[in-house]
């Protein structure tokens, strides 16, 4: 007996925080979804391309990142020839890259799509990963907000075709220019704060997350989380942050306003887009009548071609905002951009309107909703910026319901191209997270889902190893047959056998020993049902097709007849 002891180290068997392993059940699932999106996605006219996982780090630009080294917030490391290289933090940097490389060679404008994971070096937490699986679709070329419109109608299309109900989700669009604005309004602007202004993006896009109060101190001095660690703040002052905190809560001040119970600006004036122009505003009408003149010269900007408009919610949103904050070119231009994809969003019937005295609304939400609280982190975005929202329930961490929250966005970025040749060129994208939506279709029962359960291969049992090459032939037509089949390869006995098939899923076993290749008749095989097993072994004898069922669940056949008989038994359970 050998009594040497094992000096092999063992390690512990175990992933790093952030990572997950995938089972056979979510790859299906997963690459039903990944199948709808794309036929979506080629539905509007985009087509397929691929980009590595690794890019110089340079090419992937520092807009996740916030500090000095490399590395930051992205996974990186050297080459050989000194080189930073870094894993992607998205599908968007390397498609700039990708554009910029083939700029002569493609159509503008450019229409493509992608998925693959991404990788993030951030502190991971609950629904927070370090790699993840992103599908996006892009336009580069298009300088027109038609092109971000159309993005935001294709993501509802495509949740819907993935199961999620209307009135179950929302796509909530904003324009990056309407905070730039507002930033700017509060002496944030200029080149010299551009630090301070990625600051308070991120800690606005923390919103749903930190909610308010965590938001403001991140606006102010900084924030301490759960677990000790501080983050360092904006440094802004109180009247600046009331003024970014009514912007974030524009749906608790836009309440207000309707109530007549909001009294810290005034926006008494008639609604610019469908009530009436600015420019046609008689003072005569306001108790203040150089206030109202005042208000209209300021506000003309967003109307300036006088239009009156169809009333939708969107609208009514937009007309509230432009009297809200202290106006300015970039905010106009925010706001204009808006209304347009409003207007887009009208023609396609993706928002209700109310023409005249007739109200076609009826019961049924907006697919599309303006929202000016959405942001966005991402330094890169330049204008519309957008969010698919699911609004239904699931239980939280601590077992009360919380909104399910987003799956997906995206936005404009037209310097980021523009980056590799030294002018801008227009681009924007939408991204779903695929792991996300994963988690969301499975809490709907979406079919999509539902419907992805793998089966497992026939299972040819190995009863006599000096046989195996006749086993083997066995294997072999069924796979000739187009048939999903296995050889078993362990050591086990029978019963072992049948269980490992068990727990691959396998529909049925084929099985022969001596007696059944010593048959009279000729060599036979016995086929065994193991789903009618399942029942068989579930149910009593008092079952009135209990014979029958034990017939069907294991019978011996011809060898010749093995393929015929297996594809009769794979049919029951289609």
């Amino acid at each position: 007996m050998n009594d040497k002891k094992n000096n092999v180290r063992a390690y512990p068997a175990k992933l790093p925080r952030g990572f997950a392993d995938r089972l056979p059940a979510e790859i299906a699932a997963t690459e039903k979804m990944l199948a709808v999106i794309k036929e979506s996605y080629e539905l509007y006219g985009f087509e397929a391309v691929e980009t590595p996982l690794i890019e110089f780090t340079e090419a992937l630009g520092k807009f996740l990142p916030d500090q000095d080294r490399p590395n930051e917030g992205v996974f990186s490391f050297k080459d050989d020839d000194e080189n930073w290289l870094s894993l992607r933090y998205d599908l968007t940097a390397p498609l700039a890259r990708y554009v910029a490389e083939n700029f002569d060679k493609l159509p503008k404008p450019y229409r493509s799509y992608r998925a693959g994971y991404v990788f993030r070096d951030e502190k991971p937490g609950p629904g927070r990963y370090r790699q993840f699986m992103q599908f996006d679709a892009d336009t580069v070329g298009a300088a027109s907000v038609a092109a971000d419109a159309e993005l935001c109608m294709m993501a509802a299309d495509t949740l819907e075709k993935l199961g999620i109900k209307r009135g179950d989700y929302v796509i909530k669009v904003n324009n990056r220019k309407v905070l730039d604005g507002v930033m700017e309004a509060i002496g944030l602007g200029g080149e010299e704060n551009a630090g301070r202004r990625l600051t308070v993006m991120r800690a606005i896009d923390k919103l749903d997350r930190l909610g308010p109060e965590g938001v403001q101190s991140l606006l102010g001095k900084g924030r301490k989380d759960e677990s000790g660690d501080f983050t360092s703040g904006a440094n802004l002052l109180k009247k600046q942050i009331d003024t970014l905190i009514r912007l974030l809560e524009f749906g608790r001040i836009y309440d207000l306003i309707q109530r007549d119970e909001f009294y810290a600006v005034d926006t008494n004036f008639p609604n610019p887009f469908f009530t009436m122009p600015p420019s046609e505003w008689d003072s005569a009408w306001y108790f203040d009548s150089e206030r109202m003149s005042n208000k209209a010269a300021s506000i003309r900007r967003v109307n300036p071609n006088n239009k009156r408009h169809d009333y939708s919610f969107g609208l009514d949103i937009l007309g509230k905002l432009a009297l809200l904050f202290e106006m300015n070119d970039t905010l106009a231009s925010g706001i204009r951009e808006l209304v347009e994809m409003e207007c887009l969003f009208q023609s396609a019937g993706y928002v209700a309107t109310v023409k005249g005295e007739v109200d076609d609304r009826g019961d049924e939400a907006d697919r599309i909703m303006i929202d000016p609280s959405i942001v966005r982190g991402l330094e890169y975005y330049t204008g519309p910026v957008f969010e698919a929202e699911l609004t239904f329930e699931v239980p939280g961490e601590d077992g009360k319901p919380v909104r399910f929250g987003s799956v997906g966005g995206g936005g404009r970025y037209d310097g980021l191209v523009g980056r590799f040749r030294g002018e801008n060129v227009p681009a924007t994208g939408f991204s779903i997270g695929v792991s996300r939506l994963y988690s969301a279709l499975k809490a709907v029962s979406s079919p999509i889902v539902a419907g992805a359960t793998t089966r497992g291969p026939v299972i040819v049992l190995v009863l006599d190893r000096d046989h195996l090459t006749r086993y083997q032939n066995f294997v072999t037509k069924l796979r000739a047959e187009n048939i999903s089949a296995e050889l078993y390869l362990g050591q086990a006995g029978m019963n072992a056998q049948l269980k490992y098939a068990d727990k691959r899923g396998s529909i049925c076993a084929v099985i022969q020993g001596s007696d059944e290749r010593n048959h009279l008749d000729g060599p036979q095989v016995t086929i065994r049902d193991l789903v009618l097993g399942a029942e068989l072994a579930a149910s009593t004898k008092d079952r009135a097709d209990y014979l029958e069922l034990r017939a069907n669940a294991q019978f011996s056949i011809p060898e010749d007849r093995l393929v015929e008989s297996v594809r009769e038994v794979l049919a029951r359970h289609v």
